[in-house]
């Protein structure tokens, strides 16, 4: 299932469609993240927010929850249910893509390393437990949610390490790609 996957994602990342990612990628930073970002700073009261902390402990996220209030608890389960499904595949489209057009340039067939593509899939998958988690959390606030409280921060501590590790591979797969290129183009 996973060589499948990965399969799939080096099947459809020609360089074109990675720079296509890109250019969704850096409007979504550029236009529409900062204005996100805007509204959750005025219902997160300096608290700070799940999705953006590498690290939180279940108290902490409780106390997010308290800040917040009712209305900024039901603005924050909005943006999950809205922004945050769209954002994670944004970001996918750019990294699965650009990361297996790298690693095809860096890495041989067959080569398990190349299985490092799905890196940003993973990450996709920890950030929507992340932002359906947290989303329960602030949805029955007052009253805890066992469990949940103390997954989440574990489902965005993985999120953050698949995300971060995803640019990562990326930068690793270009300027390794880039030395065999050189390597190729001075021996030929």
């Amino acid at each position: 299932m996973l060589e499948r996957t990965s399969d799939l994602l080096y099947s459809i990342s020609k360089g074109w469609l990675a720079l296509a990612a890109l250019a969704v990628f850096a409007v979504f930073i550029g236009v529409i993240l900062p204005g996100q970002a805007a509204q959750a700073e005025t219902y997160s009261a300096e608290t700070g927010s799940p999705d953006t902390s590498f690290f939180y402990t279940p108290a902490d996220l409780y106390r997010m929850a308290e800040a917040y209030g009712a209305e900024g608890r039901s603005a924050y389960i909005r943006a999950r249910l809205t922004f945050d499904v769209v954002w994670p595949l944004a970001y996918l489209f750019f990294l699965g893509t650009a990361v297996s057009w790298a690693l095809t340039r860096a890495l041989p067939a067959g080569d398990r390393w190349r299985l490092l593509n799905l890196f940003p899939l993973a990450g996709v998958v920890f950030d929507y437990l992340e932002n359906l988690s947290a989303a329960l959390v602030m949805g029955r606030y007052p009253d805890p949610t066992p469990f949940v409280d103390v997954m989440t921060p574990v489902f965005t501590a993985l999120k953050w390490f698949f995300v971060n590790g995803s640019f990562v591979i990326l930068l690793a797969g270009l300027v390794w790609a880039g030395w065999r290129w050189l390597r190729r183009r001075s021996a030929g």
